[in-house]
């Protein structure tokens, strides 16, 4: 697995994918979906979807793959490096959703939840695997929000191709199970890998598990909260566990918007407008003080 297109820019999201089987292009293909690091406040979410022709499916379960949650990291490893010698008859592609993404989407002025981006992303990595000639005639999903209206909505989407959306599924199907494993390998990758682009000196990657009520995590989230800028990209700043140590901990900014006079504004707030680094001509127009 070569993470180097994310690693290059890790402020954006990228897609990697396997090569796609021959077999799967000529035989009925059944595919999985599921995702790792949907609720950390560090690190990206990865989307996983992994197919192999029906045909084949006795041959996926005997390599044994499972939930990637039950399994060590070492056992994950080397579950992956099974699919990937499976190559003949076993594909995959995975969208790494950059922390930066995460938030900037969840932040948006029109509302675009997690389970919205999630949606739209398993969609696109099916629709990939389609538009690459894999002939697929059935879906299981780990589901994202109520079962029943998911498996509708991709039905809808993607007629003429059975859908399965269970809770759990990622314990159920082997198909799917090999996409937890393929995601969640790529997620620990690069959390162990992460580039840091900010001058942060020598970064303590002693986070913990990333997620939010991880001591380890939280004591991080403070040791790298800067009280102007806020934090690294590897942080998703849209988390409630973020924002409220930003709130606490962090510089107030007031930002002057068009349906507030700039100068009463920062007097409510108590501070200094940038428009009072400026002087108004007698003719109405701004210009900057003279040095």
């Amino acid at each position: 697995m070569d993470l180097s297109p994310f690693e290059d820019d890790n402020s954006v999201s990228c897609r990697l994918v396997s090569e796609i089987p021959e077999v799967c292009k000529t035989e009925d293909c059944c595919l999985g979906i599921d995702e790792a690091g949907r609720g950390p406040v560090l690190g990206p979410m990865v989307y996983g979807i992994c197919f192999c022709p029906l045909s084949r499916k006795e041959e996926l379960k005997d390599l044994k793959v499972a939930d990637s949650k039950t399994l060590t990291e070492a056992e994950r490893e080397n579950l992956f490096e099974k699919l990937d010698e499976a190559k003949s008859y076993v594909g995959w592609a995975l969208q790494i959703l950059s922390p930066n993404t995460i938030s900037t989407c969840m932040l948006r002025r029109t509302k675009y939840n997690l389970n919205a981006l999630s949606h739209d992303t398993a969609i696109d990595l099916v629709q990939y695997a389609l538009d690459s000639g894999v002939q697929l005639k059935e879906i299981y999903v780990d589901t994202v929000g109520p079962a029943d209206k998911y498996e509708h909505k991709l039905s809808q989407r993607f007629p003429g191709i059975q859908v399965t959306v269970r809770p759990k599924a990622d314990s159920l199907f082997p198909v799917v199970s090999a996409a937890s494993i393929c995601a969640k390998v790529a997620r620990d990758r690069v959390v162990k890998g992460w580039n840091f682009t900010e001058d942060l000196g020598e970064v303590d990657t002693d986070y913990g598990s990333g997620y939010p009520n991880d001591p380890k995590t939280k004591a991080w989230l403070l040791k790298y909260l800067d009280p102007v800028f806020g934090y690294p990209q590897f942080v998703r700043f849209s988390w409630s566990t973020a924002q409220t140590l930003m709130d606490s901990k962090a510089v107030n900014v007031h930002w002057d918007d068009d349906e507030e006079d700039g100068e009463k504004a920062a007097q409510r707030q108590s501070n200094k407008s940038m428009l009072s680094y400026f002087s108004v001509s007698a003719g109405g127009s701004t210009s900057a003080p003279k040095k």
